[in-house]
């Protein structure tokens, strides 16, 4: 019997449900198919898209090296696959679940016209609990992450990972393939080289980023992960996003080292809380499928949101704002494609309090920009620092660019690094906005005063009540 395996956001071989199953009653045809659902918001930003090619590289590299080889197609999923049916006399169809609200409605539906032909089994390989299998005593979903947690961890949360196949039997006739470079996923104009250089790609790259994070980070990473100018975090979230590695793996790799170096225990404790933030975010956009745009706190959707703020949309998204450490997060954004998760916090408050811009504009930047734009993620985080999500930032909590980077980054190397015009401040004034009649030309004038802006901040949610009509 021969099976196609639908590859999806989950480009490995070890702990790939759906692969380990098929490989082990046949042939097997791997195919990823570059459906991107044009009106949905899963598909992929920009610098997502120069990942997913060398990670689709990456991922026909290993199944070379055990005899097979990724099929590519382009098109809607459904014609494709049944295309694939046709030409390969396949009789079953494996896939590992997606849980974004576009992909999850495509699903259904091709598992509801294909079953009545061949066998079509769905896995789950990408987070560590089905996201309805966690839910309160009552029956609901849970809105706060403290609880859901203590509960994921009652659930369990330490699966043993499958291995890789030891064999991926690959069919006499292959069907044809698109050549990668024909899905059009790297830029004409090839601004993604940069980006790229600090990078590796792939399976095994993410294994050894883990491998070589738990010494090296795990000893203080409560700590170090909030200072953006050292090496304090993991960055395995884009390795994450595209399945390259398991948070499965992870959890049980972290608990592996645990056991023989307990004295990391406080950090690593945190680190897979980490991943359970994660976990989090998509099993609320699974319950709750309209946050993906729209505020979970419904007072949200009165909120006085600015109306023409594209010249300071503009200015944040260039790294033009004024303030330092503002500037530094959205150049190293632009330049590598990710960004610390203290100064995404920071950025983000800015732009959602401070500037009043509609916090769906920031979400849909960094989806764009990000090559861990892992959509629950993006919108739990955007909603969290805007104050209209789940377990949301108290709406007065609105973030002091300069206490922030006084207190994360006190000698401004993180800003310096990324801000040269500031270079030549100390480590008093590197954290300053410019005042008018300042030297420094070249650097911008502040794009909003930041004591004024929080004033005006407060007085809009104000104008949002509680549903008794008492104030927040």
């Amino acid at each position: 019997m021969t099976a196609l395996v639908w590859f999806r956001q989950d480009l490995r071989l070890a702990d790939n449900p759906a692969l380990y199953h098929a490989c082990r009653n046949g042939e097997v045809i791997p195919v990823f198919i570059d459906d991107p659902l044009p009106a949905s918001v899963s598909r992929l930003g920009s610098a997502s898209r120069v990942w997913l090619h060398h990670s689709l590289q990456a991922l026909d590299h290993d199944l070379r090296a055990n005899g097979n080889r990724l099929i590519l197609r382009q098109g809607s999923a459904l014609p494709v696959l049944q295309q694939l049916l046709k030409e390969t006399g396949a009789t079953r169809i494996y896939w590992n679940r997606v849980y974004d609200p576009a992909s999850l409605a495509r699903d259904k539906h091709i598992k509801e016209t294909l079953r009545a032909s061949c066998e079509v089994r769905s896995f789950n390989a990408c987070l560590l609990n089905e996201p309805w299998e966690v839910l309160k005593a009552d029956g609901t979903p849970y809105k706060v992450f403290t609880p859901y947690w203590k509960a994921m961890l009652k659930h369990g949360i330490q699966h043993l990972p499958l291995p890789a196949p030891e064999r991926i039997p690959a069919p006499t006739h292959k069907p044809q393939s698109l050549p990668l470079d024909a899905l059009g996923f790297l830029p004409n104009i090839r601004w993604d080289s940069g980006m790229m250089e600090h990078w590796q790609v792939g399976e095994t790259a993410a294994l050894q980023k883990l491998l070589e994070f738990l010494p090296t980070g795990g000893m203080d990473y409560m700590d170090a992960r909030n200072i953006p100018a050292h090496p304090g975090t993991s960055k395995l979230s884009p390795h994450l996003h595209f399945g390259e590695i398991s948070p499965r793996q992870a959890v049980w790799q972290t608990k592996h080292w645990l056991a023989e170096n307990p004295a990391a225990e406080s950090g690593l404790h945190h680190f897979i809380r980490e991943i359970g933030w994660r976990e989090f975010a998509w099993y609320l956009l699974y319950h709750f499928p309209h946050t993906v745009d729209q505020a979970l706190d419904e007072r949200f959707h009165h909120f006085p949101w600015a109306e023409d703020y594209s010249e300071t949309l503009q200015r944040w998204q260039r790294g033009q704002t004024g303030y330092p450490i503002i500037d530094a997060g959205m150049r190293e954004l632009w330049q590598t494609g990710w960004m610390h998760n203290r100064v995404r916090m920071i950025v983000a408050s800015m732009l959602s309090k401070n500037l009043l811009v509609p916090w769906q504009e920031g979400e849909h930047w960094f989806r764009d920009t990000l090559v861990d734009a892992d959509l629950a993620s993006n919108v739990l985080g955007w909603q969290w620092t805007a104050g209209c999500g789940a377990d949301a930032a108290p709406y007065f909590r609105i973030f002091n660019p300069i206490l922030q980077s006084r207190k994360f980054d006190p000698d401004g190397d993180y800003i310096r690094r990324w801000v040269p015009e500031l270079q030549g401040r100390d480590k008093q004034q590197v954290h300053l906005p410019r005042e008018p009649g300042d030297s420094g030309a070249d650097y911008p004038l502040p794009v909003v005063d930041f004591r004024y802006s929080r004033e005006r901040a407060l007085l809009m949610f104000e104008k949002i009540k509680k549903p008794d009509g008492k104030k927040w």
